[in-house]
């Protein structure tokens, strides 16, 4: 992972992630470029295992992968998450990096390489909150559990509750259901 000591502008950022080589993603959260390589198998199947549960309890909701969403806060952001739930057609005409107001959660799943993590566990958790998105589930691979935030207030989530792979983790509403994660590796 590469992290800017700089501020970079919205402008010179978007450029940059336009000419990233396929393979990489490169972000924009809280003043900071980040790039991080590109999702593994295993990380796609834990993606697919949480929008499954969600597709069947609530068949007019969907989970978008790699959206680009809009997180600007404080500061200009730009987050490619690893899925983002939403009402069916949601992101329909939308530009590459859409407004996240009708997002009802977001989730992201480390990355294979644990000197990643910490950006999910904290950079994006904090950069979520202060743009207002109810929900934050993240899947820690590194350290074998889910962890889902909610209730962003003043730039933070006031709740979180963790269960270790392989138990049940009861998802905060407008889900209200424990999800599975017996899939999650």
């Amino acid at each position: 992972m590469t992290v800017a000591q700089t501020e970079v502008p919205l402008d010179e950022f978007e450029a940059l992630a336009a000419a990233a080589p396929d393979g990489l993603h490169v972000e924009l959260i809280d003043g900071r470029v980040i790039v991080t390589p590109a999702p593994d198998g295993d990380h796609d199947e834990n993606v697919m295992s949480v929008g499954d549960q969600i597709r069947e309890r609530f068949p007019a909701l969907r989970m978008y992968q790699e959206r680009g969403l809009s997180v600007a806060a404080y500061r200009a952001g730009r987050a490619r998450v690893d899925g983002a739930v939403a009402p069916a057609g949601y992101f329909r005409g939308q530009p590459s990096w859409s407004d996240p107001s009708g997002v009802l959660m977001v989730l992201e799943v480390t990355s294979g390489r644990e000197e990643d993590a910490d950006v999910d566990r904290t950079d994006k958790r904090d950069a979520y909150a202060q743009a207002g998105l109810p929900v934050y589930l993240l899947i820690d691979r590194h350290r074998g559990e889910a962890v889902v935030h909610w209730e962003p207030e003043g730039g933070r989530y006031r709740h979180e509750s963790r269960a270790v792979f392989g138990s049940k983790l009861a998802l905060p509403e407008p889900f209200g259901f424990d999800l599975d994660t017996s899939e999650l590796a």
